[in-house]
Parts: structure tokens; sequence; C-alpha cells
């Protein structure tokens, strides 16, 4: 296992715990990579943000001294493939952007509830924005073939909603591979909570043992859960990352061939546009950095005509940006 990165401080949400998991423990080395060219349709995706925002008589201005990259979870079993059209089924179910900050030597993450109603470009058949649509922002990977168009149009619409902020990299990985590296470690033990073995009773309450499926039913069950909003489901992502972590650092002490099989098997189910050399850089960079917060906006849910909604509080969101993205003016 590389470095000094001190996993059992870790808690993440599902999807970024995967990511980091398997580039550091591969090494980089065969990691694939797509092309970026910096361009979505007819607009720039990410655009370097230029305006000072006043606050309580106080400037500031976008920082140039962090490194961003957004991570989504799809709501796809299988491996990546395009859809060959400019729609597809797999759905954002996680969108977390991981901000490296080289000024206080942290690593922070804005946690964004894919229900959080926002606007998003819409995609033509050739693949340009021919519009906008307000919906829930996990929407916006369903435009696109499912491959980097589709990333892409995510990468827009979260920079959109944080004031134009500069969107360095991206990684999205298909929720299906959830089982194939729940299982890689031996299974993950958690605690089930009682609402959730009420709606399945094969994984009784209290201590568990996740096996194969199980994993992601536990990570992507809402609806029928409690109270089926998705902020009960973040909350079980990230009690079993921790108990995931704690499974991945047993096995990889033991069994030096586990990073790379690990990689192998979950390398189908990414799409990134961060070369190798840059993930490893990156990494090698931040090893020594603190977790710092998991940052989640907040706002107010509400059932629309079949699905619910979440509003994003706006000044809420306004002090995480000025925290995070944002520095006073000098």
């Amino acid at each position: 296992m590389n470095g000094g990165f001190n996993w059992k401080k870790v808690i993440l949400p599902c999807a970024v715990f995967i990511l980091l998991i398997v580039v550091i423990f591969s090494g980089l080395h065969i990691l694939e990579s797509t092309v970026f060219n910096n361009r979505f349709g007819d607009i720039e995706i990410t655009q370097q943000p230029t305006k000072t925002i006043e606050r309580d008589k106080t400037e500031y201005f976008p920082r140039q001294d962090i490194t961003t990259l957004l991570v989504m979870g799809i709501d796809e079993d299988g491996p990546v493939v395009s859809s060959e059209e400019r729609t597809n089924d797999g759905m954002a179910d996680l969108i977390a952007l991981v901000i490296f900050d080289e000024a206080n030597r942290e690593i922070n993450i804005i946690n964004i509830n894919r229900d959080s109603m926002v606007n998003m470009p819409v995609l033509d058949e050739e693949g340009k924005r021919s519009g906008e649509t307000f919906a829930q922002i996990g929407l916006s990977h369903g435009y696109g073939t499912g491959l980097e168009d589709s990333c892409e149009n995510t990468v827009w619409t979260v920079s959109d909603l944080l004031y134009g902020v500069q969107i360095d990299y991206y990684l999205s990985i298909n929720m299906g591979a959830v089982p194939i590296v729940n299982d890689a470690v031996g299974g993950v033990t958690v605690n089930i909570p009682e609402e959730f073995a009420a709606a399945y009773p094969k994984m009784p309450a209290g201590e568990y043992t996740l096996k194969g499926s199980e994993a992601l039913t536990f990570v992507r069950a809402r609806r029928e859960v409690g109270d089926s909003l998705n902020v009960s489901r973040m909350e079980r992502q990230k009690m079993y990352m921790d108990a995931f972590i704690e499974a991945a650092m047993a096995k990889a002490e033991g069994d030096t061939s586990f990073a790379l099989e690990l990689f192998e098997k979950a390398s189908a189910y990414i799409v990134t546009n961060c070369p190798a050399e840059t993930l490893s850089e990156m990494l090698s960079s931040y090893e020594s950095y603190e977790t710092g917060e998991i940052i989640s906006p907040k706002g107010e849910n509400k059932l629309g005509e079949k699905y619910y909604e979440f509003y994003i509080d706006e000044d809420d969101l306004d002090d995480i940006i000025i925290k995070y993205l944002y520095a006073p003016k000098k």
C-alpha cells in the first residue's frame, strides 16, 4: 500500500473511496485515461471563474491553490458501454467534488444530493447543447452516450451550481462495481439499521456481513427504506465505507497481488479524463494531507409529481462556496 495516507481517518462516500483505493493500491501504472478537450458541445465545461464576490464588505476571488476532482457513482450494474444515442439510463446517484487544498494541506469533499434541483444542459443529436432543463442533478449524466459526454454534462452542471468553479478532473464509476470490490475483500460487515431490515428482511438488523449484490443494495436502495430520502442513503454509504476501509486494509496487508487484481476487476466500470501519470502525481503530492470535512449543502426535500426533489438552501451553499472555493482578496 502506498505512502503514509491514513485510511483510518478517511470516511468517504462509496464511489470516492473506490476511486482512491483503486488508484493508490494499483500504483496507477495501468489506468486507462480518456482524451479531455476542455469543450462540451459548443461551450467550455471548465471555465475559470473570474468574478469577485463581496460578502460583509469583504471581497473574495476564486482560489488558485486547489485542485478539484468530480467523482460520480453511476446507477448502472454492468461495465461502461456506449448507449450509441444522446441519452442513456445511467443516472449519477452520487456526486462528490473532492477538493485538494494545497494551502491548508487537507482534502475536503462537497457531497451534492443527487435530488438537488438545478439547471442543466440538454444535448441534441450531434451532442451539442440545445437548451437547458430544470431537474434533479443526478439526471445530468443521462444526457449523452454514458461515456465522456455524459460526464462532461455533469461537470458543466456542477460547475454552474458552484458559481462556475473550475473542475480540473472527473471520474465516474458504475455502481455495478460495488459487489465486485466488496467480495474482493471477503465481504464487508456493517450494522444494518432497523428501517433497512424492515425493507430487506434477508439482511437482519444488527451486525451483518454483506456479500455480492447485498452490498450494492445496501448503498443504493432508497425509496423502499424508511423515509425514502437520499440523505438517509448517504449516511448508509458512509457507514459502508468505514467498514470497507478496514476490510480492504486487512486484505492488502496479507496479499501483495490484491491491489492489481482489484484494479483489473474495476477498470471496466470507470470513465475518467485524468491521465494515470497525473493521478499518480496528485496522490503522491497529497498523501500526507489530512482528511478535512465532508460537506453536504443543506436544503429541503419536497415530493414532486413522482419523485422527491431537493431544493438547496442558497445561503448555505453560498457559505460553502466562499469557505472552500474562494479566498479573501488581498
